[in-house]
């Protein structure tokens, strides 16, 4: 299992389009899931450690986001048939369980992954209104452990700042996680 960093923040890059099956049985798209104020874009899946360590507050954050105007998508680009657990039908269980307030889409082909240049589990993506990069770091302080209960709301904070001001933080912390299960060897 390699633990990858993303890259910086390239502010003002724009999202790219997608339309994928979500847990739901419904095609979505980036204009779908956008919000008024902003769409958080993250690259997870059902197996990571780092996913699992944080999905309480991905809920808790996400569901809040959405109060100010920023929508999130969750897409799950690993190839299930290295990890089982990723698989179609266990992104239906976790999203049911864990009550997922946003879309759960397949990136089958790995073509948005490779687009949006998501390199870990999880990634994070803050777009603004207008749909540019404005936040590329990490969710808080969790690694494979969740941070204590305290720790700072790095996405959170830098989401409400994004659908207040349009912008993001100049300074940010990159996200970490395990690297996403490309097809064939191929990244």
């Amino acid at each position: 299992m390699v633990s990858l960093q993303p890259p910086v923040c390239e502010f003002g890059k724009p999202a790219i389009g997608f339309a994928l099956p979500g847990v739901d049985g419904k095609v979505w798209t980036l204009d779908e899931c956008k919000g008024e104020k902003g769409l958080l874009v993250m690259f997870i899946c059902n197996h990571c450690p780092y996913v699992k360590a944080i999905l309480d507050r991905l809920v808790r954050d996400t569901r809040e986001l959405k109060t100010l105007g920023v929508n999130s998508v969750a897409i799950m680009s690993n190839d299930p048939t290295e990890y089982a657990e990723d698989s179609f039908e266990n992104m239906k269980v976790v999203a049911a369980r864990e009550n997922f307030p946003f879309p759960y889409l397949m990136d089958e082909t790995q073509d948005v992954a490779r687009a949006y240049g998501a390199v870990c589990t999880p990634d994070f993506f803050g777009y603004n209104a207008d749909l540019e990069l404005q936040y590329r770091g990490r969710l808080d302080a969790s690694r494979k452990e969740a941070a204590p209960a305290d720790a700072r709301r790095d996405l959170f904070e830098a989401m409400a700042q994004v659908a207040r001001t349009g912008q993001g933080p100049a300074e940010q912390v990159p996200s970490m996680g395990c690297s996403i299960k490309w097809k064939d060897n191929a990244a």
